[in-house]
């Protein structure tokens, strides 16, 4: 099962709402204008966060796909190579993978595949899905996510999780299943500023 999540918008995106004009004149009117402005560029950031995490949802998702159709242990990728035989790829060897059949990927591996393949694992989506997946595995559901840790911290993070796809009980259904609960974290994360963006205009 796929979760989907859709934002939802009575307006454009780039149109947040705002507050009906002061009719305040002099220094209270400007302090009013100033308070109007902050207000509707903080529901455009909140909008802006929103979408992403229905992105980062999505490349969950998709990297649930692909471990779905191949899963593999110690290395990045599975793929076939000109010669018709199957080949691993480690980090180290990611690049090796372009343009060439995918028959599996370790948990890391199909969050980078995802996202559009071994050109894209310095890019935020990646390191911003795998914050997700990490949570997922580590963090009670329903805590917040942290964001942006150091980067020493993520890349232990990612070591946890390489860690974790390579211990010999497990599954492909576990990897599956760590994803889709990832998923429901930005799900939740997407609720949570939701509650964000209404509370003000409902005071």
């Amino acid at each position: 099962m796929t979760l989907e999540f859709r934002v939802q918008h009575d307006v454009d995106t780039d149109a947040a709402p705002t507050p009906s004009p002061s009719t305040r004149t002099g220094v209270r009117g400007l302090l009013d204008r100033i308070a109007a402005r902050r207000a509707a560029a903080r529901v455009r950031r909140l909008e802006a966060e929103m979408l992403e995490l229905a992105d980062l949802e999505r490349l969950l998702s998709g990297a649930r796909g692909v471990i779905e159709r191949g899963w593999i242990q110690h290395a990045w990728f599975a793929y076939v190579d000109e010669k018709g035989r199957t080949r691993k790829a480690s980090s180290a060897a990611a690049m090796d993978v372009a343009g060439r059949p995918l028959v599996g990927a370790c948990l890391v591996g199909a969050v980078v595949y995802a996202a559009g393949g071994p050109h894209a694992v310095h890019s935020q989506p990646v390191q911003r899905a795998l914050d997700v997946v990490w949570h997922a595995l580590a963090v009670e559901e329903g805590t917040p996510v942290l964001w942006c840790p150091a980067p020493e911290i993520r890349m232990g993070r990612v070591r946890d999780l390489t860690s974790w796809n390579d211990a010999p009980t497990r599954t492909s259904s576990d990897v599956a299943g760590l994803l889709l609960t990832a998923e429901r974290v930005a799900v939740a994360e997407s609720e949570r500023i939701r509650a964000r963006t209404v509370a003000p205009s409902g005071a």
